[in-house]
This record gives C-alpha cells, structure tokens and sequence, in this order.
C-alpha cells in the first residue's frame, strides 16, 4: 500500500500548471456535456464519459502537443455545433459550416490535407528539405484536428436527425475509415515527436491515404456520408468501446508495416542517408505493434463479452471472430519471437507487412467476400 501510494504521489507531483488545467478543462467539458446532453445518455454512456477524463488527463500529461490539439478540435466542434442553431438545414445555408466546419467538409478538408502532407512528407525525403518535412507535419496536425472536428459534428448531427438516428460516428466503414485515418496520424505524429525525426511520415503517411482514397471512393460511388439509424446488431454500449480500442489496434499495425517498409529499404541502401537509422525503425515498428496488440486484445475481449450479451454465447467462430483471432496470434507471434528470441531485421519487418495484409482483410476483406454475423458491415 505504501509503494502503492508513493507511486501515486509521484505521478501527481510531476503534474504541472498546464497538466493541471488541462485537467481541470476536460473535467468541466464533461460537466458540461452530462448537463448538455445528460437526457440522451444512460448510465453506461455516463461511466465511459467519467473514465474517459482521467485517460485523456494521462495521454496528456505524456504528450503535451496532444493537449493543444484536443483543445482546437473542441473549440472548433463547439463553434459548428452553435452555428447549427439546432436546425441541420442550416449546414447549406452558414458560410463556415458550408465550406468548413460541417462534419461532411471537415471530413473533406481532412482529405485532402492528408494527400498534401503526404507530398510534402516526400519532397522532404527527395530533396533533404527540412521545410518539406515541416510542411508535412504541420499538416497532418491540421489534418487529424479537421478529422477529429468532423466525427465530433457528425455525432452532433446525428441527433438534429432525430434522437432515435442520434449515436456516437463510429458505425459503419465510412465513419470506421475516418477514425482509423485519425488514430493513424495520431500514434505517427507520437513518434515523430519521440524520435525527433519526420523522415518516417513519407511512408506512414501513404497508408494513410490510401485509405482515404478508399473513403473518398466510397462516399461519392456510395453516398455513405448519409448518416442512418443504427442497425439493432449496433444499437449497445459496447460500441463504444469495442470499435475504438480495435482500431487503435488496427492504425498501430498500419504504422508499424509502413515503417517496416522503410526498414527494409535501409537495410538494403536504399534512402539509408535520408532515413533514419535501422536501430529507431526497428524500436518504432516494436513499440508500435506492442500497443496495437494490448489495444487490439481488448477490443477482443470487449467483443466477446459484447456477443455474449447479444448472442448468447463469447464465440462462435463466425468469419468475422475467426480473422480476428488470426491477426491476434499472428501479432501474439511476432512479439513472442521478438522478445524471447532476441529476434531484429528484415524478417520481423517483412512479417509487420504481411500482418497489414491480413490485418486488411479482417477489417474489410471479410466483410466483402464472407458472410456472418457482422456482414452488417458490408460494401
């Protein structure tokens, strides 16, 4: 009890002024949000609130420019939400919320800042430009505020709908698709802050907007910016939890396999003076799958109990269940040899790339080719 103690008397102690307000604007935030939205919330939704405060004071405290950017993102969502006036017809007929802070042109906006810093990410690569890799930075910052402002509005909307349709953005694959784009350039801009090098975003960064490629094909061929009631599969608290601590699993993977890539590139000579050394990619490309794998053996564990409630049962093999359990030993394995066996190089990095691959068909592959009990997903 009392290491106990000392150990909670340290973390307080390193807190400063800043963390402590930081502290303190999260905590009335949520005040506010219980008075505000308290009606549409049940006791789960209230819990998750609470919980989520302290997690956020902590992701905080560790790394302080992700203060600065949550704070934007509020400030910008709380903007939106007032230019609404409570009448969604407003989104067309409000300068600002036409052009910007809507959620469907914040989502845009992030789009299309992710393709920018991509290029910039590489001009700063081929031309050893320290400009260019500022450039790209900056704007994947912008890119992953827009986003964030974006999913924030869209929930908001969802209930101007009506508050029946009214649920958390995180439901179908063009909300998933956005969320895994944020988390992704966020656990990115983590590291470049750790290693104090951006020469890695070139790479993570192309990941990224592939799969905003694949969201922006599928809201103009689909129409799936359309916000719609969720199914009753989808109507549970568990969503709430389930789907973002998956996807945090997920966007750690993807960055994992893309600095995977750059290994393997510098390993050969290739970009090896542009690049950074071998040692720090291989250190990223670990730390990254280590969080995905404790994130995405949550998601897990929270699924099951999810299906227990819905279905009657933790397991039952279903496509969707049997993928992720692939990609979970298949992750399980890599740090396992890793860790007892001492193991470095190109094979772990070449095995980071075909995890992406399968950890690609387990978020999308079997929602298109394979039929279940989560085929609510599909194409």
């Amino acid at each position: 009890m009392e290491i106990a103690h000392k150990g909670h008397s340290s973390f307080l102690s390193r807190l400063n002024p800043g963390d402590w307000l930081f502290a303190l604007a999260l905590a009335g935030g949520a005040v506010f949000a219980l008075r505000q939205y308290g009606d549409f919330m049940d006791v789960y939704d209230k819990g998750i609130l609470f919980l989520t405060v302290p997690a956020l004071v902590a992701l905080g405290a560790a790394w302080q420019p992700f203060r600065l950017f949550l704070a934007a993102a509020a400030v910008l969502a709380l903007a939106s939400l007032s230019l609404y006036q409570g009448d969604l017809a407003r989104a067309e007929q409000v300068f600002l919320l036409k052009y910007f802070i809507s959620s469907q042109t914040a989502i845009m906006w992030m789009s299309a800042l992710f393709f920018i810093a991509t290029g910039a990410y590489w001009i700063g690569l081929a031309a050893r430009s320290d400009f260019g890799d500022k450039t790209g930075s900056a704007l994947t910052w912008l890119a992953t505020l827009m986003g964030t402002t974006g999913l924030l509005v869209r929930w908001y909307e969802s209930y101007l709908i009506g508050t029946d349709v009214g649920h958390i953005p995180i439901s179908n694959l063009y909300e998933v698709f956005v969320l895994f784009s944020l988390i992704t350039g966020l656990l990115y801009l983590y590291y470049e802050g750790q290693y104090a090098t951006r020469r890695m975003g070139a790479f993570v960064l192309l990941v990224i907007s592939a799969a905003v490629a694949f969201l922006l094909w599928y809201t103009f061929s689909r129409e799936a910016q359309e916000i719609q009631p969720l199914i009753p599969a989808l109507q549970s608290y568990w969503m709430k939890v389930h789907v973002p601590a998956n996807f945090i699993g997920y966007g750690a993977f993807a960055l994992a396999a893309m600095v995977g890539v750059a290994d393997l590139l510098v390993r050969k000579g290739i970009l090896a003076s542009r690049l950074p050394p071998a040692e720090v990619l291989d250190d990223v490309m670990y730390k990254a799958i280590a969080i995905g794998f404790a994130f995405f053996t949550i998601a897990t564990i929270l699924g099951a109990l999810w299906a227990a409630e819905a279905w009657g049962t933790y397991w039952q093999w279903d496509p969707k269940e049997t993928w992720a359990f692939i990609v979970w030993l298949n992750y399980a394995a890599w740090l396992h040899i890793r860790l007892t066996k001492g193991l470095r190089g190109p094979l772990l990095a070449w095995w980071a790339i075909v995890g992406l691959v399968v950890t690609a068909f387990a978020f999308v592959g079997v929602n298109m080719f394979l039929s279940g009990l989560h085929s609510y997903g599909s194409l």
